[in-house]
């Protein structure tokens, strides 16, 4: 072979070479510029809401703010005056008490726990089967309830009509001669839709900041988005859609929503899904506490749960790696906000 056809061929070679990295480099600047592109639409779906919904026969006010705030943090509104709002949506524990069931004032363990109040002001229905129409008609069952705080509707309006700061508080925010109902209801209500998670490391990553969270996370991400099928439920900024679904896990009698709706299959076993926000740091889960770490969440779903009529149509099994796993869990865990510290109220009397 002559000098100069291998010259040719080496040339030739080259510009093969150089057309194959050309075509490479396009295909991932088309990688990269998909992949932006998904992240910034994904970013709009997860941006937190510019304010808080308040009703309009209930707005916002600073009176009823500080006297809804007032009365959560106040025992008055037990039987005993020894348990208030705040001792089972306690702050330090992201707006729940970290037990697997709620217990009530004569150390009764209830059916379900305690759900947290972060971002409620966006649940349209509330408690694990939603049958709270609203925020307003949630207050007056945990307080009357003879198994929760167990204090009379007549004993708690006598109660706060005979302190001098309260009376004076009611009248500030609502501008009437006496105490009733309706107005400790918007007032609780009212404050209660302050209840905000803090800002986490997972928001400074969507917004931007790629050292934000780290590799593990973001494939956890994509998980979630993608093979988890996580955020068919869990969507949005609070990572939750509001409403009821049959995971496979509850069984026997424990029929949630279903207790509403009898005839329906799809409600029956379908509870509330809980945001994600602080999840970390809320175990044990599910609406009986009866999943004690998020590991063992991860491995439920991967079970695809019971296998039933019921069971919506989003649960099933997965096939997840024991990577895989480990990767949603870091993701997971990047939506833990700092601890809120919410200074407690100085009582009237």
């Amino acid at each position: 072979m002559g000098a100069c056809h291998r010259i040719s061929m080496f040339w030739g070679i080259v510009a093969a070479i150089g057309t194959f990295v050309l075509a490479v480099s396009a295909i991932g600047q088309q990688v990269l510029g998909t992949a932006l592109a998904d992240r910034e639409s994904l970013r709009e779906k997860y941006l937190w809401p510019p304010k808080t919904p308040y009703p309009d026969d209930n707005p916002y006010s600073e009176a009823k703010f500080e006297l809804g705030r007032t009365l959560f943090f106040d025992p008055i509104l037990s039987g005993s005056k020894n348990l208030s709002c705040a001792g089972c949506h306690n702050p330090s524990l992201s707006w729940g008490d970290g037990l697997p069931r709620g217990i009530g004032l004569a150390h009764e363990v209830l059916p379900t726990r305690c759900p947290t109040l972060l971002s409620v002001a966006w649940v349209p229905k509330l408690g694990w089967s939603g049958q709270f129409r609203d925020l307003e008609s949630v207050a007056m069952t945990p307080i009357t309830s003879p198994k929760m705080m167990n204090l009379p509707e007549n004993v708690m309006i006598e109660r706060l009509s005979a302190v001098p700061g309260y009376v004076a508080a009611f009248n500030n925010a609502f501008h009437a001669a006496q105490i009733d109902r309706h107005q400790i209801e918007q007032a609780l209500a009212t404050y209660e839709r302050s209840i905000l998670p803090t800002a986490a490391s997972f928001d400074r990553w969507i917004d931007g900041d790629k050292t934000a969270i780290n590799k593990s996370a973001q494939r956890g991400f994509e998980l979630f988005n993608g093979k988890a099928n996580c955020a068919a439920c869990h969507s949005g900024w609070a990572f939750t859609d509001s409403s009821f679904h049959d995971i496979g896990s509850a069984q026997n009698d424990d029929v949630g929503r279903g207790k509403l709706f009898p005839n329906s299959i799809t409600l029956r076993y379908a509870f509330k899904t809980p945001t994600l926000r602080d999840v970390a740091r809320r175990g044990p889960y599910m609406h009986d506490g009866s999943v004690p770490t998020l590991s063992a969440v991860i491995d439920l779903y991967d079970r695809g749960g019971i296998d039933r009529a019921s069971r919506a149509a989003e649960i099933y099994p997965l096939g997840l790696s024991d990577v895989e796993k480990a990767d949603l869990i870091a993701f997971l865990e990047t939506l833990t906000g700092r601890p809120d510290l919410v200074p407690s109220p100085v009582l009237p009397r």
